[in-house]
């Protein structure tokens, strides 16, 4: 099987549920001036025109900027997926998408499978992976593909560490990426005693901290705001390094507890299954 080879980097900006515009351009701006070199956007959050706007006013080259998207299940199918990359490119107004993803493990993800391979091999994408797959779904797109995933986005903070998962994908050369790696601003998370503890060593926030651990991890944390100074923040994680006994009692905390029983992507748009054009 053909392993990806697609450079990621260790943090990137997500945009979900940034459904205003003109909030998004400002944002993903914030983010690329902040020094963020991935964007995180999907077909389903409606901001594939926002983000692609963003980038090219940023004026940073558009090779330095690795852009992930989604396929939605409403495009599902060999044929409905080979059209839906391209209306993600015209949306982004892009030649070329860095990392593609398979939003659900619903329907036909094989026949879509197909058609990222192909798009892969055709220039359109440079990389493929999935998102919210359980291990059994990976396994099936392993034995039934020909290029291995490059990531698996799912639900991963210190509360949902997702360690079998972890596991099988460390084994298989695929990389966990986390989305709601702040546990989606959680109190409780936030103000967990270790946390408030390790920030005030190390002169930073709970919310530095756990990414921190994300880095450690080897996790991808794609963290959200809208906010300059946090969107800025969450990338000031470089200057500081946890123990191995810290990040050990960070395992502790793992109480394999996502935050949503079903997945707050099909919650938040399952209304919208048509994706406008």
């Amino acid at each position: 099987m053909q392993k990806n080879t697609l450079f990621l980097p260790e943090i990137g900006f997500g945009v979900y549920q940034i459904v205003n515009q003109e909030e998004c351009i400002r944002s993903v701006k914030a983010a690329l001036d902040s020094g963020y070199r991935m964007i995180d956007t999907a077909a389903a959050y409606g901001n594939e025109v926002a983000v692609g706007k963003a980038i090219r006013q940023s004026g940073i080259d558009r090779n330095e900027i690795n852009v992930t998207s989604k396929i939605w299940v409403s495009d599902y199918g060999y044929e409905k997926t080979q059209k839906a990359i391209d209306k993600s490119l015209r949306k982004l107004k892009m030649e070329t998408i860095d990392l593609l993803l398979l939003h659900q493990p619903i329907g036909d993800y094989l026949g879509s499978w197909r058609a990222l391979e192909e798009a892969v091999v055709g220039g359109k994408v440079k990389g493929i992976g999935v998102s919210n797959f359980t291990i059994s779904q990976l396994q099936e797109v392993i034995d039934r593909g020909n290029i291995l995933p490059a990531v698996n986005q799912v639900e991963c903070h210190p509360y949902h560490a997702q360690k079998e998962l972890k596991a099988f994908i460390d084994q298989q050369g695929i990389r966990l990426e986390a989305w709601y790696p702040i546990g989606h601003g959680n109190k409780k998370l936030l103000n967990e005693p270790l946390f408030l503890e390790l920030g005030k060593k190390y002169g930073k926030s709970v919310v530095q901290v756990i990414l921190r651990w994300h880095y450690q991890s080897k996790n991808i944390a794609i963290p959200k705001s809208t906010n300059p100074e946090h969107i800025k923040a969450n990338l000031a994680i470089f200057d500081f390094e946890l123990t191995n006994d810290e990040m050990q009692k960070i395992g502790t905390l793992d109480k394999n507890q996502p935050f949503f029983k079903t997945n707050p992507v099909m919650n938040f748009f399952m209304k919208r299954m048509k994706i406008p054009e």
